[in-house]
């Protein structure tokens, strides 16, 4: 009794502080600055082998710039680290970084040092995709604005174009490579350009040609000057070989591939399209690079979600843990090494950085959600998939077979494929539908070859069965740390031996599901065998001389088999196995947080999130996070000296359990927060549509004089109206049309174009004359507005002024510039008039590319007034504003309203609690525009008659959940009787108690009055 009440006293004591705190490194200091790899990354056929170790490298796609709050960067590293991977990919975004040219800025938020040491303290390895074309959803797939004013084809080998990225590459690359596995830092891996697969007039086959070898070659060059010595791989998406080891000018060292075979239909989610099912890759594979391990560079984790359509949740439906099992498994069955899923965390397309097709939210569906939540179940699933290939090394040698309906199995409904062990006799079987889409419950039996013979399985009874769209990994001859298991039908979630030598081994199917495992019992002390609890509907029969097999039926109840002191075996319904987690432990430098084949690992069942764990004598510390009161049991450590552990500096009172695992209860209490009501609150109004009264002077804007164009589009009017031609390239557009009536001007024709889903709304002095609410989902526009009905004055002066959605501009295949495609005004007639009648001018973001806002970037406002001026950050100079609600006021008529008002949180400590700004849509056949503002950031752009995203997440550094928050919303009524917001709340989901480290504010500059704004 008194040792237990020290115990819980020492666990009350010990370990303040968050996450593994490994203290940040100086410069330099205790690193080696290394010019070679010296054998810390290296290859060969089979695998990556990193610091001498063979590794599967499993990696989620996370781009930092899509979570403008780099104190939560750390957060996503640990929660992809608890899936069991050990890699992250990631974009940088050359247009967010040098908005201006030549000026290139990786400070504030896009700053890279936070990232890398965030991932180095998660133990994260980093895959860097510098591009400079990313692609990504992007707009202009990652370029800066201007490029699109270069006159000679982007993506080739004009000095034009490639010049222009030096400036950015070195910079970059310079960062990436100071961040190496060399240099101490996580990146082991680098990506020269993006998908670079195609040419305009180029056959597939005749791809590439010299300008695309010239240009490849200048990309890899371009970070091999900056200091890159890690390898250098490609993704080519048509699998044809392209820039593959030896195939000339610009190959890479490693040759990976794309894969999205789920395509995008998110509105029909359950409809799986067959056009794109794996089926040979690991012959072409061998065909185009037979030395290098297979890597899948880029597979489906989701799909991106655009205005008017569905929202993520659907596109999670549609790439769902069903998917991952069908899918990820057909992979393995191509002895695949490198795999990087994309995304695995989406996060925001905030300040207008998306393309044409995108809305504000980058969820993609993605296995951890844009608030940062991993409640979706193929987090779960993938979860499982990745920590079993942690504890199966003899999967890094093993080899492909080729896959065929009916082999190893008794039914030709069922299809399998083989790989084959090389270094041990383990093989490892995927079973699944020979019509992948299927949604059948299919029964078979097993039969394969071991080492002791050809085997048919189940062998006491009963038959093994496919449900719905699911594949199993069976295995033979598997090693669980000196026991073989001579089969195994059930799947492995993971296995760990203890200091004693007791083997710990996880083991799941469905519910309903019958299983049967062969053990051999030649290291093995004892043929007794105990159930936990007692279950009679476990059989168990030694077959031969030396096996013992068991079978059952999977329930919700979990079993523990016992073999003596040797072997313990938890079979669990695969709904339970969700909620263990299997935590490495860290290791001295230069291992220290990194996976590693020979790191030990902890076993916990219970919590939401497990995110670190540290032996500390018999004491364990747990870091992680719960949603609910949780039971936390230890499953195995690896010292057997544990008597005691704590959770988030949270002493835990635990005691032995039937099984003899410690365990303990958490309690969870929901915190108390008073949130904001919008429509109470006090808001300050100003118009921000002055241009369309009389008196307004654009005197100041650009005049649209530009004669000629470089863009790719011909001109057909007088002189240039392409927004790019004039350095205003997101958010929204301007435009005023001067000119004297002749008072015979019986109609207007515009063609404007803003991307997919846009608006655009025009006015004739301060009459408005229509708008168009980009129901067709169109990019580009027609109109013929009659303007008789306005008795236009012959002498008199009149100005046209209409307002444009910039909603982005669009990807692009390399060599057809469509990234070029010009916004704006494309042609104008007004009847009675020659063109040059009408003098344009135009404005966008205040200071076009010599953008004002340097921490928010250069994409984040557009050209309404109180974004010009500044007014949308907090504090701006409201005193004498009007007071007015846009729920319960709005806009009167057709135009733009700007309201601002501010509220407190105050979040209580150690809860992390992710917030959604919710817009209400109650009012049928609405057509508005809101832009959201918090504390200076655009955090979303809601379309009223077209949504689908009502709920915008805004991550906390963003928000401020310990202080005071400027909220602002641009109201844009598309319709002569006005416009309200139905309906605005902030709104939490699902609060947790969490071992997160506590955000820091990303910057939040106040209103400054601005020079020059007009």
């Amino acid at each position: 009794m008194f040792l237990s009440s020290v115990i819980t006293l020492l666990l009350c004591l010990l370990w303040r502080g968050y996450g593994l705190g490994i203290p940040e490194r100086e410069a330099n200091h205790g690193i080696e600055r290394r010019d070679s790899l010296e054998g810390l990354v290296t290859w060969d056929k089979h695998s990556m082998i990193i610091r001498g170790e063979r590794m599967f490298i499993f990696s989620g796609e996370f781009h930092p710039w899509r979570l403008p709050s780099p104190g939560l960067w750390l957060d996503i590293f640990q929660k992809i680290k608890a899936l069991g991977f050990n890699a992250v990919s990631f974009y940088t975004y050359w247009g967010l970084v040098e908005g201006t040219p030549g000026k290139v800025r990786f400070d504030g938020i896009f700053a890279l040092d936070e990232f890398f040491k965030a991932a180095a303290e998660a133990g994260i390895y980093l895959i860097a995709r510098p591009g400079p074309y990313i692609n990504a959803e992007t707009a202009l797939g990652g370029f800066p604005g201007w490029t699109a004013r270069i006159s000679a084809p982007l993506r080739g080998d004009d000095p034009e174009f490639v010049n222009a990225t030096d400036l950015y590459a070195a910079t970059v690359g310079k960062l990436i490579a100071d961040a190496q596995i060399t240099n101490g830092g996580p990146v082991v891996m680098l990506q020269p350009e993006n998908e670079y697969d195609t040419w305009p007039e180029v056959n597939n086959t005749d791809f590439p040609s010299e300008v695309n070898s010239n240009y490849m070659e200048y990309v890899k060059q371009q970070f091999k000057k900056a200091g890159n010595v890690v390898p250098q791989m490609v993704n080519d998406h048509l699998f044809q070989g392209n820039w593959a080891p030896g195939s000339g000018p610009g190959e890479t060292e490693i040759y990976g591939i794309d894969a999205y075979p789920m395509r995008y239909d998110c509105a029909h989610p359950d409809i799986w399209p067959k056009i794109r099912w794996p089926k040979n890759w690991h012959l072409m594979h061998e065909k185009y690079s037979p030395n290098t391990p297979f890597f899948v560079a880029e597979f489906q984790g989701g799909s991106g979600t655009g205005f008017g359509n569905v929202n993520a949740d659907a596109c999670n439906a549609l790439v769902n843990q069903e998917s991952v099992r069908v899918l990820w498994k057909n992979n393995y069955g191509f002895g695949i090494k490198i795999f990087n899923i994309y995304m695995t965390y989406g996060g925001t397309n905030w300040g207008n950085l998306g393309y044409r097709g995108g809305d504000s939210s980058y969820d993609y569906g993605a296995a951890i959600k844009e608030n940062r939540h991993i409640w979706r179940e193929k987090y779960s699933e993938e979860k499982l998939e990745a920590n079993f290939f942690k504890v199966s090394p003899a999967y890094l040698t093993a080899v492909a077979g080729n896959s065929s309906n009916g082999s190893y199995v008794s039914t030709d409904q069922i299809a399998t494929t083989p790989v084959f062990g090389t270094e041990s006799p383990t093989n490892f079987y995927i079973i699944r539908h020979a019509d992948w889409t299927s949604t059948n419950t299919t029964t078979y039996k097993f039969i394969v070859p071991t080492t002791v013979g050809n085997i048919t399985i189940p062998q006491l009874g009963k038959e093994l069965v496919l449900t719905r769209r699911d594949s199993k990994i069976h295995v033979t001859d598997y090693d669980v740390g000196g026991i073989n298991l001579l089969y195994c039908t059930a799947e492995i979630f993971t296995w760990a031996k203890d200091a004693s030598g007791k083997r710990t081994l996880i083991l799941y199917g469905g519910a309903g599901e019958v299983h049967e495992i062969a053990i051999n019992l030649g290291n093995v002390t004892t043929t007794s065998v105990r159930t936990l609890p007692e279950y009679s509907g476990l059989k168990t029969q030694e077959v031969g001389s030396n096996t013992l097999v068991v079978q059952w039926e999977v329930s919700a109840e979990r079993q523990i088999l016992k073999l003596g002191h040797d072997l313990e075996v938890y079979l669990l319904w695969r709904n339970d196995a969700y909620n263990y987690w299997a935590t490495e432990l860290p290791a001295e430098a230069p291992i220290a947080n990194y996976s590693s084949p020979s790191k030990p690992a902890v076993i916990v069942k219970g919590p939401y999130l497990v995110r670190t764990a540290v032996l500390d004598g018999e004491l364990l510390r747990l870091t992680g996070d719960i949603n609910a009161t949780t039971d936390v049991e230890l499953i195995h450590e690896p010292t057997g000296k544990v008597k005691g552990f704590s959770f988030n500096d949270k002493a835990l009172c635990a005691k032995r359990n039937e099984a003899g695992n410690l365990v303990a209860t958490l309690d969870f209490q929901a915190p108390e927060i008073v949130f904001p009501n919008f429509a109470s609150l006090e808001w300050k109004y100003i118009d921000s549509l002055p241009e369309i009264q009389n008196s307004y002077d654009d005197s100041r804007w650009v005049t649209c004089e530009n004669p000629s164009t470089n863009n790719p589009q011909s001109m057909i009017t007088p002189t240039s109206l392409y927004a790019s031609d004039y350095g205003f390239h997101s958010g929204s557009l301007i435009y005023r049309g001067h000119f004297t009536a002749n008072g015979a001007e019986p109609s207007l024709f515009i063609n404007v174009t803003g991307g997919n889903d846009f608006g655009y709304s025009l006015w004739l002095n301060e009459t408005f004359l229509t708008s168009w609410d980009g129901t067709s989902g169109d990019h580009t526009h027609n109109e013929t507005i009659l303007l008789a009905p306005y008795s236009l004055e012959a002498g008199n002066s009149y100005v046209f002024t209409l307002l444009i959605d910039h909603m982005g501009q669009d990807e692009e295949a390399p060599g057809t510039d469509a990234i070029k495609a010009p916004m704006g005004i494309i042609n104008f007639v007004l009847t009675g008039h020659v063109k040059s009648d009408i003098t344009w001018k135009m404005t966008g973001n205040l200071g076009g590319e010599s953008y004002h806002d340097l921490d928010r970037g250069p994409r984040n406002e557009g050209a309404m007034f109180a974004e010009r001026q500044g007014f949308h950050q907090p504090s701006p100079p409201s005193q004498d504003w009007a007071v007015a609600n846009p729920i319960t006021d709005g806009v009167a008529t057709a135009g733009v309203g700007f309201f601002t008002t501010t509220f407190e949180l105050d979040v209580p400590a150690g809860y992390d609690v992710p917030l959604d700004f919710v817009f209400a849509n109650a009012t049928a056949g609405a057509t508005y525009r809101v832009q959201l503002f918090v504390n200076g950031w655009q955090f979303g752009k809601y379309v009223a008659n077209l949504g689908p995203q009502t709920a915008f997440p805004v991550p906390e550094g963003i928000l401020n959940h310990n202080g005071v928050n400027t909220v602002a919303v641009t109201l844009w009524s598309l319709d002569d009787r006005g416009a309200k917001i139905d309906g605005l709340e902030l709104r939490p989901e699902m609060p947790l108690w969490s071992g997160y480290r506590k955000p820091w504010a990303a910057p939040q500059p106040a209103w400054q009055e601005r020079e020059g704004a007009y």
